[in-house]
C-alpha cells in the first residue's frame, strides 16, 4: 500500500486543462519536488492533494483510502494528517506564540501542551525570543519561519510547501531548507515542496518531478532529471532556454 498515489487526476477550469492526467507516487518519508514554470498547475495540484479542491477527473488515494469517496466528515479528519502552507503568508493580528498555537488551540489541545510544543517548534526556526511579539511586525523571512512553524506544530503526516522560499534572502533559504531537511530526517515527515527553484529541488528531494502546462512532463532522481533528463522540454526548462 502506497503513501499517496495520484491516478489519471485531471482539473479542467473555463473547458481549459489546468492538470491533464497526473499520476504520481509518493513514498512515506518522501521529499518530493515539483518544478516547473509558474502556471504549471504545481499550486493546484497541492490543493487537490490537501483535499482543498476536487480533480474533475482521476482518483487521489491517501495511506490506501481513495479520497474521492470520503464524505465530509472522512475528509475532515484525513486533512488533520496533512498541512499545506500557501505561497502568500497570513499571519493573524496577535502575537507569535498564538500564530503558532491557534490550530492546536482549535483542537482544544491542553494549554501546559500547547505551550511546550509552541516553544520547542519556535526553538526549532529561531524564533523563540520573539514569542510575545505582534507578528505583523515580522520580516518577510521571519513571517515566512513562523508560517512554517505553525504548520509543523501539527506534528503533519503529510507537508505541503508552495514556493516556501520565495522572495526569502539566502539566510532565511538556508534556514529553511535545513528546518525541512531536520523534519524529514527525524519524524519521517513526508514533504511536497513545490519551487522554481531549481537547486533547491536538487538539494532537497529524493525525486522531482517537471511539469509544464498541466501535464507531468517527466519525473525521477534529482541525479537522472537535472543531468541527464530523458524529455527535450525537460532539458529546455533545465537549461533556460524553454520559452513559455
Amino acid at each position: 500500500m502506497g503513501f499517496l498515489k495520484l491516478q489519471n487526476v485531471t482539473k479542467i477550469y473555463n473547458n481549459r486543462y489546468v492538470l491533464k492526467d497526473i499520476n504520481i507516487s509518493v513514498k512515506k518519508g518522501e521529499i518530493y519536488a515539483l518544478i516547473g514554470p509558474s502556471g504549471a498547475g504545481k499550486s493546484t495540484l497541492l490543493r487537490i492533494i490537501d483535499l482543498l479542491e476536487k480533480p474533475s477527473s482521476g482518483e487521489v488515494e491517501f495511506e490506501g483510502v481513495k479520497t474521492g469517496l470520503l464524505n465530509e466528515e472522512g475528509i475532515v479528519k484525513l486533512r488533520r494528517k496533512m498541512v499545506l502552507l500557501s505561497q502568500k503568508v497570513v499571519l493573524f493580528n496577535m502575537s507569535v506564540f498564538g500564530n503558532v498555537a491557534y490550530g492546536l488551540n482549535l483542537r482544544k489541545i491542553n494549554y501546559k501542551i500547547v505551550k511546550e510544543k509552541v516553544n520547542e517548534v519556535l526553538n526549532r526556526v529561531k524564533m523563540l525570543e520573539y514569542a510575545e511579539q505582534n507578528a505583523l511586525l515580522l520580516s518577510g523571512g521571519e513571517a515566512q519561519r513562523i508560517a512554517l512553524a505553525r504548520s509543523i506544530v501539527l506534528e503533519p503526516e503529510l507537508l505541503l510547501l508552495d514556493e516556501p522560499t520565495a522572495n526569502l534572502d539566502p539566510t532565511n533559504v538556508a534556514l529553511i531548507e535545513n528546518i525541512i531537511r531536520e523534519l524529514n530526517a527525524k519524524h519521517k515527515t513526508t514533504i511536497i515542496i513545490a519551487t522554481h527553484n531549481m537547486l533547491q529541488a536538487k538539494r532537497l528531494g529524493d525525486k522531482v518531478g517537471f511539469i509544464l502546462n498541466g501535464e507531468l512532463v517527466e519525473e525521477g532522481p534529482p541525479g537522472q532529471l537535472f543531468n541527464q533528463p530523458i524529455d527535450e522540454r525537460t532539458k529546455a526548462f533545465i537549461d533556460g532556454t524553454m520559452i513559455y
